[in-house]
């Protein structure tokens, strides 16, 4: 049985560097309990606890197009729609249940249920 634990995202409207590059396409893998444990125990998320997904979201996004690495500062300064679509995200894949999505063929309409993708276009 195969298991995913990485998972390919398009961000809704994209990170901006401090050059003003764009970065739109990156990777989450699946949280482990010590990424939630670790997260708890900073001083940031113990004096804020809405900073606690911040912390998480540096953790378990892995890449990020173009930035070596994905750090709280990245994550604080995403736009509220990609930071509320990583934090969905988030939730879905580490979920109990593999993120499935239910569709229907606008050809032959038809229903069935697929693989949830986080990429755009896809």
């Amino acid at each position: 049985m195969f298991l995913q634990t990485e998972y390919e995202f398009t961000l809704p409207k994209g990170y901006v560097d401090g050059e003003g590059n764009l970065h739109r396409r990156g990777v989450m893998r699946l949280a482990t309990a010590l990424d939630e444990i670790e997260a708890a125990k900073t001083p940031e998320a113990r004096g804020n606890a809405d900073y606690m997904s911040v912390i998480l979201l540096s953790r378990v996004v892995t890449e990020l197009e173009g930035l070596e690495r994905i750090t709280p500062e990245v994550i604080g300064k995403l736009f509220t729609a990609d930071f509320a679509f990583l934090q969905n995200m988030y939730e879905t894949i580490n979920s109990v249940e593999e993120p499935v999505i239910q569709v229907r063929c606008p050809h032959c309409n038809q229903s069935f249920t697929d693989t949830l993708s986080f990429v755009s276009g896809e």
